[in-house]
């Protein structure tokens, strides 16, 4: 039965930036196909944590600050947690400024916690999959690994650099049963874009553009994420696939 290969029974997830949004909801639809959850992220994520438990899955929380966590410290990390199956690199931060006056350590804490650590979180996690059977790494870009965007550079650079970085690893990993894959978020009604939401010119241009006439929900990635951590998608390498209600193609 072909539903049988997007199951994920059996499975450990490890899903950074879990508390709310996008993070939350992929575990959970991770969970409700069969995979247990490690939730890594800065603070707990307690509302989280209950959503796991109402599936019937096993979840852990690891507290780990992507801000500040160096590559031994991921090393180590991953070492204690034991095999993990799947990856979702979720967490995320952005800061807005016009370039002319984007300062230093705005462009220095986005490109550690949404580029620097996801390599070295996928390298430590890899080197498990290629010991053992294999896995899947799933990155979270955006539509500006596709654009430019505006008051965004450090934000843009990196989910362009994740998109490339996918290609990479997959290029490198596909040989040892590792499917490196990206998914790419349109417009989604989330915490980082409610400073586009509440500009009701900006927001209006935005729902203009989209064929599909509303913003995406956290709930709109669930499908994919689960394709992707399964054997359905075995054969997938180095994708970044849009789930943007038609925003690219318009």
């Amino acid at each position: 039965m072909i539903l049988n290969q997007f199951k994920l029974t059996g499975r450990t997830a490890l899903v950074t930036g879990t508390s709310r949004g996008l993070g939350q909801t992929m575990a959970r639809a991770l969970a409700e196909a069969g995979a247990d959850i490690v939730a890594l992220d800065r603070t707990g994520s307690p509302e989280t944590a209950a959503a796991i438990a109402a599936t019937g899955r096993n979840f852990q929380q690891v507290k780990c600050d992507l801000q500040t966590v160096s590559a031994a410290e991921l090393d180590t990390l991953v070492e204690t947690l034991g095999d993990v199956d799947i990856l979702v690199n979720n967490a995320g931060i952005i800061r807005r400024a016009p370039a002319l006056q984007f300062s230093e350590a705005d462009w220095d804490d986005v490109m550690q916690v949404n580029l620097r650590a996801v390599f070295f979180l996928s390298q430590a996690v890899a080197r498990r999959m290629a010991a053992g059977t294999g896995g899947s790494i799933i990155n979270i870009a955006s539509m500006l690994s596709f654009q430019g965007g505006i008051t965004v550079p450090s934000y843009t650079a990196a989910k362009s650099g994740l998109a490339g970085l996918t290609r990479a690893l997959a290029n490198e990993w596909a040989s040892q049963n590792i499917n490196v894959n990206a998914i790419a978020p349109g417009y989604m009604a989330t915490d980082n874009t409610a400073p586009l939401r509440e500009d009701k010119e900006r927001a209006a241009a935005i729902i203009n553009r989209i064929p599909a006439g509303r913003w995406g929900t956290p709930d709109d990635l669930m499908g994919i994420v689960v394709f992707l951590a399964s054997d359905a998608a075995r054969y997938l390498h180095g994708a970044v696939v849009p789930v943007d209600g038609g925003w690219l193609a318009r």
